[in-house]
């Protein structure tokens, strides 16, 4: 297969456009679209939607997935010719909550591989699996434990979450009764994919209510949320690690006892590759903490 043509594919993917692309490589936007042109005739299928932005199709991606795993393996190949891990880019999808707590300690281990690079997708655990199908990451962390085709999962453990607010909301929106109007009280979101926070609101929800009319605010960062719960601007589930310094000093308070368990899985392409290989162990080796 023509790596120059595969690889205006992985541009075009990228940048959602045949001229960003073409600023990347350094070509003209008509010499892209001849090239993918090239590339669709050669293969007997559409490779692209054109759209905005550009999105691969089904056999697209399966042509992306393939020059994902060739650029890693060149890269790789290169770097152990000049006796380091330089530039080998890893791409890998994450939700806020795992960056921000127990992944940390696999930043440390990529900063000793000699200049190895990381490039991190923030997205909800249970979408992240679509961008290692699409072949856009190398590795996932994930709720599905049935691995995607080409890939292998392993399990990592359970993180724990808990419903919790600024004792202000507590008691402006709990009812005579002793109930809380989980319809009214703000409420708070990573994002319009936030299917965590989303679900476990319809199990407390009573017959009739729906919460439309509340007020969501969107807050696309995991410390950023934690402090958002801790002024009031709404509740959300919190992660129990994170959770317990906000308890112990009053900032935040239980709204009540229900635990919501998410257990995580690391999917990542089945590719004999050292230095996939070594993400692997040091994302499962940083899960031990899940479990503490």
């Amino acid at each position: 297969m023509d790596n120059v043509k595969l690889n205006t594919l992985l541009a075009v993917v990228d940048e959602g456009s045949f001229e960003a692309a073409a600023s990347r490589l350094g070509i003209s936007p008509s010499a892209v679209s001849q090239r993918i042109k090239a590339l669709e005739n050669t293969i007997g299928r559409v490779l692209l939607k054109r759209a905005n932005p550009v999105r691969a199709t089904e056999a697209g991606e399966i042509l992306v997935q393939a020059g994902r795993r060739m650029a890693l393996l060149q890269a790789e190949t290169n770097a152990q010719l000049r006796g380091r891990l330089g530039r080998v880019p890893l791409a890998i999808a994450i939700n806020a909550d795992s960056l921000s707590t127990w992944f940390r300690p696999v930043l440390a281990d990529v900063a000793s591989w000699n200049s190895a690079s990381l490039r991190l997708r923030i997205e909800d655990e249970s979408h992240s699996r679509n961008l290692l199908r699409r072949g856009d990451v190398l590795g996932a962390v994930t709720r599905e434990a049935e691995a995607v085709s080409g890939c292998e999962s392993h399990y990592l453990g359970v993180m724990r979450y808990r419903a919790a607010a600024h004792p202000r909301l507590l008691d402006t929106y709990t009812r005579p009764d002793g109930s809380l109007d989980w319809a009214s009280m703000p409420a708070l979101r990573y994002g319009p994919n936030d299917e965590l926070q989303e679900h476990d609101l319809l199990g407390r929800l009573r017959s009739g209510e729906d919460g439309r009319h509340r007020s969501i605010s969107w807050i696309p960062s995991s410390e950023d949320f934690v402090y958002a719960a801790r002024v009031g601007l709404g509740w959300g589930l919190l992660p129990e690690t994170q959770l317990r310094p906000l308890l112990d000093s009053g900032d935040v308070v239980l709204l009540d006892d229900s635990v919501e368990e998410v257990h995580l899985y690391w999917q990542h392409w089945r590719l004999e590759s050292p230095i996939l290989g070594a993400l692997s162990d040091a994302v499962l080796d940083a899960a031990t903490a899940l479990e503490q």
